[in-house]
C-alpha cells in the first residue's frame, strides 16, 4: 500500500516540523508514505472562504488519481479509537487498496467538489486543532495504527 498525506500550506513551527519528520521516518518502516504540501492560495486582501476552498480544490484535484481511496480529515467525519482506526486500515490493506490518499484541508474545510470525490471522512477529535497540529497528530495516530496492526508495544493498553 502507498499512502499520500496531502496538506494545504506549510508547517511553520519548528517543533511541529520536527514531530512530522520523526513520524514520517518511523512510518517508512511499515508503508511507503509521502507528505505533499499543496501551496496555500493567497491573494492581497484575501479570498472569501468559498473562493479559497474552490482554489484549494483545484490544486488538490491535480493530486488525485482514479485508483486512490480518499479519506478527508474533516471535523464532520467519523471518529475512531486508535484500535478501530488500525482495524479500518487493516481492512483497506486486506481489500487490496493500493493508493490511500489522506487530505487535510485548509482553514475553511473542503469544497463540495473534493467532498464528493472522497470515499469517507475521518475526524481526529471533536475539538478544533490548528492545521499544523492536525498534521502532527494524524501522523502520530497513523504510526500508532501500524504498530497496533503489527502487534508492537508502542500502543500500551
Amino acid at each position: 500500500m502507498n499512502i499520500t498525506f496531502a496538506v494545504i500550506g506549510k508547517t511553520v513551527d519548528n517543533y511541529l516540523k520536527t514531530g512530522e519528520s520523526i513520524y514520517l521516518k518511523r512510518l517508512k518502516k511499515y508503508v511507503k508514505i509521502d507528505m505533499i504540501e499543496v501551496p496555500q492560495v493567497k491573494k492581497p486582501g484575501g479570498y472569501k472562504p468559498s473562493e479559497q476552498k474552490k482554489h484549494e480544490a483545484k490544486n488538490l484535484k491535480k493530486l488525485i488519481q482514479k485508483s486512490d481511496y480518499i479519506i478527508l480529515l474533516d471535523e464532520s467525519g467519523k471518529q475512531y479509537k486508535s484500535e478501530q482506526f488500525a482495524k479500518m486500515l487493516q481492512q483497506l490493506i486486506n481489500q487490496g487498496t493500493k493508493n490511500l490518499l489522506f487530505i487535510a484541508g485548509g482553514p475553511y474545510g473542503f469544497d463540495d467538489d473534493i467532498i464528493n470525490t472522497a470515499n469517507t471522512k475521518l475526524s481526529l477529535s471533536r475539538m478544533t486543532f490548528s492545521h499544523q497540529m492536525v498534521r502532527f497528530i494524524f501522523l502520530e495516530q497513523l504510526y500508532r495504527a501500524f504498530t497496533i496492526i503489527k502487534g508492537e508495544p508502542y500502543h500500551n493498553k
